[in-house]
């Protein structure tokens, strides 16, 4: 980088920079034009914290993303190449960004919207051994039950599932409600999670306010964006909860994926009419994206990490059949 280009970045820069370079915030978060989250450097249960900013508009923050792909030679291109930037700031700040039609906030952006991270590098953070539960002579903090644990009850058994964040496939046949019922397991998500929502086309209503949504059409898709760059982008956008479309062979693998990451709060939904049959076809659309895992391998792999909530219909009547 050139001297004349780092300086056209710092400046550029400037209206970001105010909340990044102070030493109380830990990352910062743009869902959406003249709106920014602060994660503060806090142990409260809610460390984000939202403010109106009228000078982030879409077009200065268009502008931050094209400088910085100048200036640092990285292909940008949200119409025709990759509608990503992955990079470090002047700081060691992390940085993350989409433009374009692959990003969504509300169904109004219709031409494409914007969203972007920087968690804030600081040198003088200090944490603990203890603050992650390591002390000499205690066992290791326990974070969750397995499924052997779980309550009887099927109410309280859903609730454990949700409240705990243990990855969650909602199953049914056609028509039977499931994107409906997932659209209603996130009125009682907590309201201060920051969602991060991966469709093929926008179905999902989030009524959490710190959200992102992003698309990668089945049939209109001109971009390189993929479900690689998805699962890079996701994992760097601090999601509470990740939320994916119907599994599908295009997406099967990533979506198995994103719970590899060990981010909790994971739902999608599947095309079947039992537990048991949801594992063998998120299996096998798995294996329809190249991978080379004997089935049952994989199979009992998606049963050691999923949980299922199966919902039948007879006629006009829905209702939950399993769940395990």
């Amino acid at each position: 980088m050139n001297n004349d280009n780092f300086i056209v970045l710092k400046k550029i820069l400037g209206p970001l920079s105010h909340y990044y370079e102070n030493e109380g915030i830990e990352e910062l978060a743009i869902n959406r034009e003249k709106e920014i989250w602060l994660r503060l450097r806090t142990k409260k249960e809610n460390p984000w914290v939202c403010l109106t900013d009228r000078k982030l508009t879409k077009d200065y923050l268009s502008s931050v993303m094209f400088v910085i792909s100048n200036t640092y030679n990285m292909p940008f291109d949200p119409l025709t190449n990759t509608p990503i930037l992955f990079t470090s700031l002047p700081g060691g700040h992390r940085f993350t960004g989409i433009l374009g039609r692959n990003v969504m906030y509300d169904n109004d952006d219709l031409d494409g919207g914007i969203a972007l991270n920087i968690r804030v590098y600081s040198k003088d953070v200090d944490i603990k051994f203890e603050d992650f539960g390591l002390e000499k002579g205690k066992e290791l903090r326990k974070i969750a039950l397995t499924k052997k644990d779980l309550p009887k009850d099927p109410y309280e058994k859903l609730m454990y599932i949700i409240n705990s964040g243990e990855p969650l496939l909602i199953s049914g046949a056609t028509s039977t409600g499931k994107t409906t019922f997932l659209n209603n397991l996130l009125k009682i998500i907590n309201p201060d999670f920051r969602v991060i929502t991966v469709e093929d086309t926008r179905e999902l209503i989030v009524p959490q306010k710190n959200r992102v949504h992003i698309v990668l059409s089945r049939t209109t898709q001109t971009n390189a964006f993929d479900y690689k760059q998805v699962l890079d982008l996701v994992v760097r956008m601090t999601p509470d909860v990740i939320l994916g479309g119907e599994v599908s062979s295009s997406n099967a693998s990533a979506l198995n994926t994103f719970v590899d990451t060990g981010h909790k709060h994971f739902f999608t939904t599947i095309h079947a009419d039992s537990p048991q049959n949801a594992f063998e076809i998120f299996a096998k659309r798995i294996k329809l994206s190249g991978d080379t895992t004997d089935i049952k391998d994989i199979i009992s792999d998606l049963e050691k990490k999923f949980h299922v909530v199966q919902i039948g219909r007879e006629a006009n009547l829905r209702s939950i059949t399993d769940i395990i």
